[in-house]
């Protein structure tokens, strides 16, 4: 005879998802106590497991793949998202650690039009997104005409003016990266392929030729009300943008 209120879970086999008022008996509790006991995935957190839940349901994590590359955007000359995804390549069980976001969205803006002409020139504001999606660039195939000699760029240092309140307010997190932004906080803004025009080698909105009193427009890309306008600083012909806290030319 087999003494379920010793071996409960093991004995017979129960390890059941969520939380399920069946799997249970009487028997010694995980606390010590006697009584009523489950082995489901809820009793860790209600407190209330079978004394060898423990052993018998071993609590498995999520376990998830390497991410997908940047999917391209949607539309010519408009910014918008992209996306990229990954699998979860093992369920959580037994209340193990849930898996963590299996897709992310971000900002971007596809520079050639439907004839294969550059389209930067089209957008007056300096549209930006944060650098830590410059690595993610597939410069080639977003723009053939870059060879590997020309990838090249430079820095531009801005002086933020004003800025909407939605920037503060955004908690996407592809977009957190806008709580960073700053009314008189001086910035770091890269221009690189592909946002760099071929024929000018700048980027649209980069405040070429404007003196340092002139008023210019930005915008972040993935939420046009994160707007607002600065002034130009200085610009670098050695790069040297902070790897955290700078932003790109999309």
């Amino acid at each position: 005879m087999i003494h379920c209120w010793k071996i409960f879970c093991s004995a017979l086999s129960l390890c059941c998802p969520g939380r399920d008022a069946t799997c249970a008996g009487r028997g010694w509790r995980a606390d010590g106590a006697f009584g009523t006991c489950f082995c489901d995935e809820g009793c860790r957190r209600a407190g209330d497991c079978c004394h060898d839940h423990g052993h018998a349901c071993p609590a498995v994590p999520c376990v998830v793949g390497e991410w997908s590359h940047w999917s391209g955007c949607a539309e010519h000359c408009k910014p918008g998202l992209r996306l990229r995804r990954r699998r979860a390549q093992q369920e959580p069980r037994n209340g193990g650690e849930p898996c963590p976001p299996l897709q992310e969205s971000a900002g971007c803006l596809r520079y050639l039009d439907l004839q294969g002409r550059h389209c930067g020139h089209e957008h007056v504001p300096a549209f930006i997104t944060t650098s830590e999606y410059s690595k993610e660039r597939k410069q080639r195939a977003a723009s053939p005409l870059w060879s590997a000699e020309k990838e090249v760029g430079y820095c531009v240092e801005f002086r933020t003016e004003s800025l909407s309140q939605h920037c503060a307010l955004e908690s996407r997190p592809y977009a957190r990266w806008m709580q960073y932004l700053r009314e008189g906080h001086t910035v770091c803004v890269t221009c690189q392929p592909p946002a760099m025009n071929t024929d000018t080698q700048r980027c649209s909105g980069d405040g070429h030729n404007a003196d340092g009193g002139k008023i210019l427009h930005w915008e972040a890309v993935g939420n046009p009300r994160c707007q607002g306008t600065w002034k130009k600083v200085r610009q670098l012909e050695e790069c040297s943008c902070p790897p955290v806290h700078s932003f790109i030319f999309t």
